[in-house]
């Protein structure tokens, strides 16, 4: 089988690539470009992020170990959709006082969309398209549908990230990784020599303050408790998250946490713990993947966060997205992020971005 593998130069999509060409595959690499020509370089920028200026430094690594693979390599150009889909998409959620998931949406629309298909239009030929993350796919022959399910390591579990893909993406789609607990992939890879032993992978998006992203001068602006009472001052609201407790600089009986944010007036708006605590949430634009609806009996588990374990909740499909009914609190749920939906299989049944909780 012809796979290309989509290539960071990390030790996931390393392993991969070996495992793939080890089982007899002929295997190819890909990197998508995504850092646009003349943005302004961050102050202090690392290395371990996915929208970085160190892109070329990484891109020279990946090189390398194809080479030492004895696989071709290739670099495609995405940064203007990158730019067009998931920069504009963070900044204007940001600007309405919403916290966007900029993974989410880089995964359906760059990662497995653009990138494969600026690949074929180059002349790249392939059957699979595979990646490093963690998470698991089959096809369901009762159904006719391709199922996303959760690695087998559940720390290192990506399909929070991934929901969005369609059944087409799956179809063509390879994560050889689901099936292997992070310790082994490790000791692939050092055994290997592919990276020093204790490498520190990448963990963020973007490895400066995300008001570079945003592109907005400060401002100044109030922080308020829920009944109007100004505690506090601040320079954006955009600066803070729903949830969010540290950083506040506002001192108080207890510890004070943002409930919500309103871009008009420019406030934060805080208050006790128990405050952050819903019950319910109302999605939109959602997206359907191992199943085409939900079965009202049953209890589902819900994750409104990637690092979230999940909340057993009822879900309900509604005209613009599903609706879930919590059987015990959840905290801090956030406009803007993913509620994503699985069953008591480790499958996703489906996933939409979070409108309102309560």
């Amino acid at each position: 089988m012809n796979i290309l593998v989509g290539l960071s130069g990390g030790i996931d999509s390393c392993v991969t690539a070996y495992l793939l060409k080890r089982e007899g595959h002929h295997v190819e690499g890909a990197t998508m470009l995504i850092w646009g020509e003349g943005r302004a370089v961050p102050a202090h920028i690392s290395s371990n992020s996915c929208y970085s200026p160190s892109e070329k430094e990484d891109i020279k690594k990946t090189a390398d170990f194809c080479r030492k693979l004895g696989i071709e390599y290739h670099t495609l150009d995405c940064a203007e959709l990158y730019e067009r889909t998931v920069l504009e998409n963070f900044r204007s959620e940001y600007l309405s006082a919403r916290t966007p998931n900029p993974c989410v949406w880089c995964n359906a629309k760059i990662k497995f969309g653009a990138l494969v298909d600026a690949a074929r239009s180059s002349g790249l030929v392939f059957d699979k398209f595979a990646t490093g993350h963690y998470a698991r796919i089959l096809f369901n022959e009762k159904s006719g549908r391709w199922e996303l399910l959760k690695a087998v390591d559940r720390k290192k579990d990506q399909s929070y990230f991934l929901y969005r893909l369609s059944q087409e993406q799956l179809s063509r789609t390879l994560f050889p990784l689901g099936s292997y607990e992070k310790s082994e992939v490790r000791k692939i890879d050092e055994e290997q020599g592919f990276h020093e032993p204790g490498m520190v992978e990448s963990q963020d998006f973007y490895p400066g303050d995300y008001s570079d992203l945003i592109g907005i001068k400060e401002r100044r602006g109030r922080i308020v408790t829920s009944d109007g009472v100004t505690v506090g001052s601040h320079n954006g609201f955009w600066h803070y998250t729903i949830g969010q407790r540290r950083g506040l600089g506002v001192a108080a009986p207890r510890p004070l946490y943002v409930v919500d944010l309103d871009s008009q007036r420019n406030e934060v708006i805080v208050g006790y713990e128990e405050e952050t605590h819903q019950r319910s949430l109302e999605t939109s634009d959602a997206v359907y993947v191992s199943e085409t609806d939900f079965d009202p009996a049953e209890e589902y588990i819900v994750k409104i966060r990637s690092a979230h374990m999940g909340t057993r909740a009822h879900v309900l499909r509604t005209d613009s997205g599903f609706r879930v009914d919590f059987l015990e609190d959840v905290k801090a749920a956030t406009r803007g992020q993913s509620a994503v939906v699985y069953d008591s299989m480790d499958r996703v049944i489906a996933g939409g971005i979070i409108e309102r909780a309560w």
